[in-house]
């Protein structure tokens, strides 16, 4: 069982990609695995076939465990006790509807019920005594059962929000000449690429190059000190059914806007799909959250361990502002970075986030390469 990050230790089984005996090449998909931040699909770390085979679908595994092998032909795996058993399926339970509609009414518990029906059917007399009265009760009370990673996510969110000193600066900035850059360059590089850069797109770029000038924000906290990363790895945060994923775009001071819009797509299809492989959600040393397609103003993030900041960004919206010393109105948006105060004080938070407001001013500037290259 591979580790996908540095907090896992077990992580489940969700599907074989290949069965036993299988010939597999290095690189193919081999299984899917659920940790506690995604989906994720492990390709093959080598040629052979595959035997051995000693956890099932559906198994939750310790980190390092052995679960299956890879062989050469005429090789066998090696006998080191038996097979994991494979999960048997509880045998399906005979019901009659009217039955069934009673045991949902009462909140009945059919798995302790004995059937009284014919071949052990259970029938209406059945759930009316095990409710011990015959007056509907209330309705029950929904549980939805939390996914591995929504349960993660919500004992992360908690353990960063007790343990991580939080402090937030708030910037509201004429977002104009960002909305004129995705208008000016959108249409070339969906011409050539196929793909329409998004405001968080732009937003990525312009936080990546921002990060070189401020790298104590692109740190992280190690318990022992502050690493300063040697990458600007920034995380967009990605909602799918079950919670937020952040995904990670690798070197985005240095790709271009073209080509982080590509890496955006994919990883947003692949993460909704629960396809997410182990470099989509590794290595992030900064994180966006952005919420104005959801037409929110303004919001405060919680920051994701070991990162040291994560910035907040609200919708493009249209306000009156002084323009000029006179009332006009104006695309603004407000941005809010959340700060680790043992990594970060007031000062150093708030120099980041004016040269950030400086970079959403004028773009172009900051994204000159990039402009030159996508015209």
């Amino acid at each position: 069982m591979p580790a996908l990050e540095l907090a896992q230790e077990t992580g489940k089984l969700l599907a074989w990609r290949k069965k036993e005996g299988d010939r597999v090449t290095k690189g193919e998909p081999l299984l899917e695995v659920e940790t506690d931040k995604a989906v994720v699909e492990i390709e093959s770390p080598g040629d052979g076939i595959l035997a051995g085979v000693r956890a099932q679908e559906g198994a939750v595994v310790p980190v390092g465990q052995t679960i299956a092998w890879l062989v050469q032909p005429g090789e066998a795996a090696p006998l080191v006790g038996a097979p994991a058993p494979s999960p048997q399926p509880s045998p399906p339970i005979r019901i009659s509807p009217k039955a069934r509609r009673l045991a949902r009414d009462r909140s009945v518990d059919l798995t302790s019920i004995r059937g009284s029906g014919p071949d052990g059917e259970i029938v209406a007399d059945d759930i009316l005594a095990a409710a011990g009265s015959q007056r509907p009760a209330a309705p029950p009370t929904r549980l939805d059962a939390l996914s591995s990673v929504g349960r993660l996510m919500a004992e992360r969110t908690i353990q960063s929000w007790t343990t991580v000193p939080h402090f937030f600066v708030v910037r509201e900035v004429d977002a104009g000449a960002l909305v004129a850059t995705r208008e000016k360059l959108g249409p070339g590089i969906q011409q050539a690429h196929g793909v329409e850069p998004t405001y968080t797109d732009l937003l990525v770029a312009l936080v990546a190059r921002v990060l070189l000038k401020h790298p104590r924000v692109n740190a992280s906290w190690t318990g022992e000190g502050i690493r300063l990363n040697p990458e600007v790895n920034v995380g967009i945060a990605v909602a799918v059914d079950a919670g937020v994923v952040v995904a990670a775009i690798h070197d985005a001071d240095k790709t271009s806007l073209a080509d982080i819009a590509l890496r955006r797509r994919g990883l947003t299809e692949r993460a909704r799909a629960g396809r997410l492989r182990p470099s989509d959600i590794t290595g992030v040393t900064f994180t966006i959250s952005n919420l104005g397609m959801f037409h929110v103003d303004a919001f405060t993030a919680i920051i994701v361990p070991p990162q040291v900041g994560i910035l907040a960004v609200g919708a493009i919206a249209d306000r009156v502002v002084p323009v000029n010393g006179e009332p006009g109105i104006r695309p603004m948006m407000t941005i809010t970075l959340s700060c680790d105060h043992r990594v970060l004080d007031g000062a150093k938070g708030a120099a980041f986030l004016k040269d950030l407001v400086e970079a959403i001013r004028d773009p172009q500037t900051w994204l000159e390469s990039i402009a030159r290259e996508e015209r």
